[in-house]
């Protein structure tokens, strides 16, 4: 994997930056003296306040935290008194709540079809061989068209949708990139960009006038499914009722997809050989696009029952005291809720994403108390302080947000987001086979986002030298666990905003009722909430921000 060489590397930061030149290793595990105008703040991080609020907020009395629960509900008004407490601002007009409308549905996978007509014969569809869920009921058919990856990339020069016509009609299509396995590729080398997403496929095929959208694992692929990979997850508790689906109201997804399994995606790909096709979409970069021939599809969507209900973000913000620079935002973000109970049986969610939550928590009352602090560093840009909704139901919170912002996306400079900082991190079924993980990661920090703003990894890495912290890049080149975005960082992203995922790794309690609070790694918490706070600064006072890179490639890299 590639270890990032920045030893030779010299950045110039604004007169806040302490003065010091960036280290000779970012890796390294010895720390320098902290500067005094800082030490109010980082002092304030302390491990007892730590264990104590993720205790509270992971109690039985929070039932899991699901969206739109009186458990969550509870953490959203604990997190609003403790913004209150600390001396942030409300951060949507003179309230700490943004609170939006989601649509709660149960589908019914019993009645829910996705039926091909080719030459007169008819076959038909179910989950588990195929899986789609619309949050209402929905009927659509029309002939079936092959595009490729569904990927349209005008700066990559790259688009399946060249001469094609799809309106009125379903696209079949791969999941993830091309050639990403080749650490040359265009698409970001082996890393993710965001063209890998279901989200971002089904819009651009959504826009162009398909009516549907049907996935197909990559034939050839060398890594698990999309499905397979979100069933090694498991769980420790099956559900007799599964846990509600949610999509926010008025959701500009209007199309429903369809994931297929591999026999489903060969029956109705009918004579195109879609592993011939990849490979030829692979070699060159030339998209195969074709319609398929005597294809009619036909997805017949059902729900069980659909309700519109409510939940929030929780906002609050530390204003910057330079009149120019005010305006400009930096975000420190984490996701509030969890998988909820079932029975006496509660996930509580202490490492996802209790962690994170009390993360943003410390964070805050750190910044408040150094900048009110008689000597203390004060942020000239503003700083906003958001706890999303609704994360782990499909990132909802942060996609409101985004499309709802609070303060102005095209000034905002970064985004520190914090999702499961609290564990070591440990081979589980998940990850087996996937990613290599080091034996010791009990001083390992992941940062996930790098390649689309090294100025903002080298900023993080120039902090730890008073931390002390492992820094580590893996996640940023898989392609098989689909890291990248699967947290609240994510549509920022999609904005062009420079934000990286803080992130501890995966362990074997992830998504389980086993995931606790007594399994947290306090010291190792309370060292990135410390680095989080000087990254915060530098990023709130630089003369200059970190820039985003829309379209990251592995040529301009430093090695």
């Amino acid at each position: 994997m590639r270890q990032p060489a920045i030893s030779k590397t010299k950045i110039i930061l604004s007169a806040i930056t302490f003065g010091l030149a960036l280290s000779q290793s970012a890796r390294c595990a010895t720390t320098e003296q902290l500067p005094e105008n800082v030490k109010t703040g980082w002092d304030t991080v302390k491990q007892n306040d730590i264990r104590k609020d993720l205790t509270y907020l992971t109690s039985d009395s929070m039932a899991g935290r699901l969206a739109a629960t009186s458990g969550d509900e509870k953490a959203t008004q604990w997190l609003v008194e403790q913004f209150r407490q600390a001396g942030l601002k409300p951060g949507n007009g003179d309230n700490y709540l943004q609170t939006f409308n989601v649509i709660e549905y149960q589908p019914d996978f019993k009645n829910t079809i996705v039926q091909l007509e080719r030459d007169g014969k008819t076959v038909s569809w179910k989950k588990p061989q195929v899986f789609t869920e619309f949050h209402r009921n929905l009927d659509v058919s029309g002939d079936v068209v092959f595009a490729g990856y569904g990927i349209t990339a005008p700066a990559l020069n790259y688009d399946d949708y060249r001469n094609i016509d799809v309106k009125g009609k379903l696209v079949l299509i791969f999941e993830h990139e091309p050639q990403e396995r080749d650490a040359n590729s265009i698409f970001n080398g082996t890393g993710n960009t965001p063209y890998a997403t279901t989200r971002v496929k089904a819009m651009n095929a959504q826009q162009r006038g398909a009516i549907a959208v049907l996935i197909a694992p990559e034939p050839n692929r060398k890594h698990p499914s999309n499905a397979d990979r979100r069933a090694r997850i498991g769980g420790a508790i099956k559900r007799k009722t599964p846990l509600p689906e949610m999509v926010l109201e008025n959701d500009e997804l209007q199309i429903p997809v369809v994931v297929l399994s591999d026999q489903a995606a060969k029956v109705i790909a009918g004579k195109l050989t879609l592993s011939a096709l990849q490979m030829a979409i692979d070699k060159n970069l030339q998209p195969q696009s074709q319609p398929v021939a005597h294809a009619t599809v036909t997805v017949h969507e059902r729900v069980v029952s659909s309700k519109k209900v409510a939940t929030s973000n929780v906002v609050g913000v530390l204003e910057g005291t330079d009149p120019t620079l005010k305006s400009e935002t930096i975000i420190i973000s984490a996701h509030h809720d969890h998988d909820g109970m079932y029975g006496k049986k509660i996930w509580h969610g202490a490492d996802d994403n209790g962690s994170g939550t009390i993360g943003v928590v410390a964070a805050a009352r750190a910044l408040v108390a150094n900048t009110s602090a008689e000597n203390g560093l004060q942020p000239k840009r503003s700083i906003l302080f958001a706890v999303f909704a609704a994360e782990e139901r499909g990132l909802l919170g942060s996609y409101y947000m985004g499309a709802h912002p609070l303060r102005s996306l095209d000034t905002t400079r970064a985004m520190i987001n914090f999702d499961m900082i609290g564990r070591d991190e440990k081979p589980s079924k998940q990850t087996k086979g996937l990613i290599d993980i080091p034996k010791n990661t009990h001083n390992r920090l992941n940062l996930i986002g790098a390649h689309f703003s090294p100025e903002y990894d080298l900023v993080v890495k120039e902090q730890n030298k008073y931390v002390g912290l492992t820094l580590d890049d893996r996640f940023d080149n898989e392609n098989a666990l689909n890291t990248f975005f699967r947290s609240d960082q994510f549509p920022f992203i999609l904005n062009e905003i420079p934000a990286f995922w803080w992130f501890t790794g995966f362990h074997p309690d992830y998504h389980h009722i086993t995931d606790t609070a007594e399994k947290i790694d306090y010291p190792k918490m309370r060292k990135i909430i410390r680095l989080a706070y000087l990254s915060a600064y530098q990023f709130a006072n630089s003369d200059i921000p970190p820039k985003f890179i829309s379209h990251p490639r592995p040529a301009a890299r430093a090695h």
